[in-house]
């Protein structure tokens, strides 16, 4: 009990740096920065790249349409959005939902990869090809990165920062909101998650 306390002051630690933070200009133009929610002891880690207008608006990740299609897709499998932890690389919402930049990506990293040592989870799956490919990086997978359109649903074993998580690259499910065809490959990629399951 007292390790779990612990992961939860160490993660209100960082909401509240978050709060604060002036590292790059986006803190300008936010209404809220979006920290990450779910479960402190989950063993399986949503990891996106930016907040979009409706995350911006409540401070909460995947609320909007993409949101939707993630409750969506977890049910599918039977996990718990509860039961998971959702997060992305930037806390802060780019101007007219542009792509992250690479120096906003270096200010605002370190609160995740503070996140990811904290809550230690078994399986992090990157939602989309910013998030995929910045994590493929981080641990240490770089010599195995190549379009997401080829590497999605596939299990990667990190080897650096904490070597033996289990990565799993998916489409981000806001591809679904421009191309139905594609819910269908999320859930199959989903299905994967099941062996991990509680």
């Amino acid at each position: 009990m007292e390790i779990l306390k612990n992961r939860d002051d160490k993660l209100k630690e960082i909401k509240e740096e978050v709060l604060k933070c002036q590292k790059c200009l986006l803190y300008k133009s936010r209404n809220y920065p979006v920290i990450g929610e779910g479960n402190h002891k989950t063993k399986i880690m949503f990891i996106g790249e930016a907040p979009g207008a409706q995350e911006d608006k409540t401070g909460r990740p995947f609320c909007g349409a993409a949101g939707k299609i993630l409750d969506e897709l977890l049910k599918s499998v039977n996990i718990k959005r509860e039961n998971v932890y959702i997060s992305n690389i930037l806390k802060c919402k780019p101007p007219n939902n542009r792509d992250p930049q690479k120096e906003e990506i270096e200010a605002c990293c370190s609160y995740l990869e503070r996140q990811i040592k904290i809550i230690k989870p078994e399986i992090i799956c990157p939602l989309g090809r910013y998030s995929m490919q910045f994590l493929m990086e981080k641990f240490g997978l770089e010599n195995e990165i190549e379009p997401i359109g080829k590497i999605h649903g596939k299990v990667f074993k990190t080897k650096t920062v904490l070597p033996g998580i289990f990565l799993i690259p998916l489409y981000h499910p806001a591809t679904v909101t421009y191309n139905l065809n594609m819910k269908e490959i999320l859930k199959k990629d989903f299905k994967i998650l099941e062996k991990f399951k509680y």
